[in-house]
């Protein structure tokens, strides 16, 4: 998500905030929100919510400071008006609802890391987002590399096979760098993954060689070690000649921060946000953005 696009959702997202000033808090109303985060039936947010609320109550977190059913009043024409159901949203109970969303939506990974940060500036959530898209690639990288673990152990190859056709493979997609070489080159422990310091960009490509792999292994219904390990070096080896025709040669890229180190980190910001978002007053008032739609208890 490039600077213009988080920039322009950040101001979508200001322009729907509202403030309780004898509560002091901030807060979001459900059906506001609803399109800003990609959803374009109510039914499918409505699940959303209530997602979000189990996974308040599963952290322990009082529910009722931070999402409230209220009554709005919308216009349906001719001058008249209907009751429908929405909620009153804290910071936190926004973040949850991003939380529990797709994070390859662009929306979702843009509003969990808006509503993470007490400051909503541009450059500490474009920061985040790409923590969060690090992240995200790592994980998606583990489940590739488990599905092709357990393909070729369906097709007579063993752990240790394993580990010697992954190894292969970054060989092919490193420049001839084997996996212990490009540890060196990172300054990488023996003991941990090469792919939990690699930049996003690498995992991306390791991503799609392994899918690449995955895919065909399956539909050709590939067998033995030998076999197997040419189909992954040469996937690797069509990542890495379309990473060159880019001018990108992935071992000369520098090392990342480590990916644990990352993800203690989001845990730790997590558990700040729903004290720092504050509580919803006992009963719905009007906030100070005034207008005919505003909430009733």
């Amino acid at each position: 998500m490039d600077k213009k696009r988080v920039e322009a959702a950040r101001q979508r997202f200001d322009l729907v905030v509202h403030y309780h000033e004898e509560a002091q808090v901030e807060y979001w109303l459900a059906r506001e929100l609803m399109p800003l985060l990609g959803y374009e039936r109510w039914e499918n947010f409505d699940k959303a919510v209530l997602r979000a609320m189990e996974s308040c109550e599963t952290s322990g977190v009082e529910m009722a400071d931070h999402f409230r059913e209220i009554t709005k009043m919308i216009d349906i024409g001719k001058g008249g008006r209907r009751a429908v159901k929405d909620y009153m949203l804290t910071r936190y109970a926004c973040y949850l609802i991003a939380q529990n969303g797709d994070p390859k939506k662009e929306e979702i990974a843009f509003a969990q890391s808006y509503f993470a940060l007490q400051t909503r500036r541009q450059e500490l959530i474009e920061e985040r987002i790409s923590l969060i898209e690090r992240t995200e690639a790592r994980g998606r990288l583990r489940e590739s590399e488990k599905r092709l673990s357990q393909n070729i152990y369906e097709r007579g190859v063993d752990d240790a096979g394993f580990g010697r056709i992954r190894s292969k493979g970054d060989c092919a997609l490193f420049g001839g760098y084997t996996t212990q070489e490009m540890k060196i080159r990172l300054g990488v422990k023996d003991n941990r993954p090469l792919a939990d310091f690699l930049p996003t960009l690498s995992i991306a490509a390791k991503n799609l060689a392994a899918e690449m792999t995955n895919y065909n292994v399956e539909e050709k219904d590939l067998h033995g070690e030998a076999t197997i390990t040419g189909e992954h070096v040469q996937n690797n080896l069509s990542v890495r000649e379309m990473l060159g025709k880019r001018g990108i040669q992935p071992e000369n890229l520098p090392p990342a921060e480590d990916i644990r180190k990352l993800e203690r980190r989001v845990k730790s910001q997590e558990k700040k946000i729903a004290a720092q978002s504050g509580k919803l007053p006992s009963s719905a008032k009007k906030d100070n953005q005034g207008g005919g739609n505003d909430p009733e208890s």
